[in-house]
């Protein structure tokens, strides 16, 4: 009889990937890195225990949002006193804080449980080319399939 492998939280190797935004489309850039924070790109996934890696995004400036959804999709939030409604467009947000946009699109993905919190905190987004990370040698991930066709 063969059992089925379960990861134990102590022996999880998480390694680092990288991730080069630069002309990929937000949702579907969105969509690998959650699944690689998930585990899920692992044969040794266990839907209990994180066994994601590490990620790393740089170029979240350059991102691209296709058809018309930089002026049509608005984020709302809240700051917690009376009128405090704050809304803005997703092209506004690329354009003030292109890090900020892709990081609700990744947590909007990601489990909302304590686990899901968790994979969310290694997460790691810049809007340049320049990262603080590579001392961790992190390994880069072809993008290419995540562009839009004809760029």
């Amino acid at each position: 009889m063969i059992k089925t492998y379960m990861a134990k939280p102590g022996e999880v190797q998480r390694k680092w990937q990288h991730f080069d935004a630069d002309g990929v489309v937000l949702g579907r850039l969105a969509a690998r890195v959650a699944t690689v924070l998930q585990g899920k790109h692992h044969a040794r996934y266990t839907a209990f225990v994180d066994t994601g890696d590490f990620v790393l995004v740089t170029n979240a400036s350059k991102v691209v949002l296709s058809g018309t959804k930089a002026d049509s999709r608005v984020h709302h939030w809240h700051s917690g006193y009376l009128g405090g409604m704050r809304a803005m467009t997703s092209g506004d947000m690329l354009d003030r804080d292109p890090a900020r946009l892709l990081r609700l699109a990744v947590r909007r993905m990601l489990p909302k449980t304590k686990m899901g919190r968790a994979m969310y905190s290694k997460l790691k987004v810049y809007s340049g080319v320049e990262h603080p990370h590579a001392a961790q040698k992190p390994v880069t991930n072809d993008t290419t399939p995540y562009r839009l066709k004809g760029r």
